[in-house]
């Protein structure tokens, strides 16, 4: 690896994670910065993407910066038979920077391993979204101006959401206190229990989505279950509106309470929650071009005043 990357959070220290969310108030008070100028971003979008891949491109214009790139992996290379490999270090040619999504798990990390340009995971399968639990961070940061010892709620699809697992891993810095909703066919994996588990972070699981939870809940983090990653799909017909916020939902809950989404939602958030002063996806998903202004400069090692 030429340069350094962002791949998956735990690639990230506390001190990296608070130097980031610094930089990222500070594009919040200013975003248009002619900090890019001269600089070529690539986009490579192999899965479909629409907050992550605008929010990118948003943040290199507001910079001063070119994006070149795809959304649509059908009109490339790869149709033919190209490889990833062939495909990252042709681009590298073109772009000093790489932000890349991919179906495949470990697609980012193999990338940045090859690549003579830093590489941004803008997901990788089920596996890690970073950028997307740094906006995350930022959002819990600005709505509770702290982010030690919250109890954090998470709801729906925790075996597959990449979210949610890039977020256990970042948030493990602040003393968490995790309680995990989820079908039986959607827990999450052991793997990131063990970790909870090896960091001394306290957490519990359930299957029912109780008002005793949520009215302790600072964060309540909704998710959507991810019809794209179930093979079978009566076992998505199953379980896909297990969960559903109503707005009367919230009458017990704590003022400080916000809501968070990674976007798109389908039956998870009614609609009459967005009225709700508690919600917070779309300001969370306008965060998106602090922290990723802020982690696109930090890896282009760009001083911003």
């Amino acid at each position: 690896m030429g340069e350094k990357s962002l791949v998956s959070i735990a690639d990230y220290t506390k001190e990296d994670i608070l130097r980031i969310l610094k930089l990222a108030e500070k594009f919040d008070r200013q975003p248009n910065q002619n900090l890019l100028e001269g600089k070529v971003c690539a986009t490579l979008f192999f899965e479909p993407s629409t907050r992550t891949r605008l929010s990118f491109e948003t943040a290199v214009n507001r910079l001063g910066g070119r994006i070149i790139g795809f959304s649509d992996a059908s009109t490339t290379s790869s149709t033919k038979g190209e490889t990833l490999k062939d495909t990252i270090m042709m681009v590298s040619n073109y772009a000093d920077l790489i932000i890349m999504r991919h179906h495949l798990e470990g697609a980012a990390r193999y990338a940045s391993e090859i690549s003579p340009v830093p590489i941004i995971n803008a997901g990788d399968g089920a596996n890690q979204h970073p950028t997307q639990t740094l906006l995350d961070i930022y959002s819990i940061y600005k709505t509770q101006k702290k982010l030690e010892n919250l109890n954090i709620t998470i709801v729906g699809d925790l075996k597959y959401g990449r979210t949610v697992h890039s977020l256990i891993n970042g948030m493990s810095h602040f003393n968490p206190t995790f309680h995990f909703v989820a079908p039986e066919e959607l827990r999450l994996p052991s793997t990131y229990k063990n970790f909870c588990d090896e960091q001394h972070i306290k957490y519990s699981e359930q299957t029912d989505f109780t008002s005793e939870v949520l009215n302790q809940t600072d964060i309540l983090y909704m998710t959507r279950v991810q019809r794209e990653r179930f093979t079978d799909l009566m076992e998505y017909e199953k379980v896909k509106n297990v969960y559903i916020l109503r707005k009367d939902m919230l009458d017990g809950t704590k003022n400080n309470l916000r809501i968070l989404h990674p976007l798109p939602r389908v039956n998870e958030i009614q609609q009459d929650v967005d009225d709700s002063p508690k919600a917070y996806y779309f300001q969370q998903a306008g965060n998106g071009l602090y922290a990723r202004q802020a982690v696109i400069c930090d890896l282009l090692n760009i001083n911003v005043d």
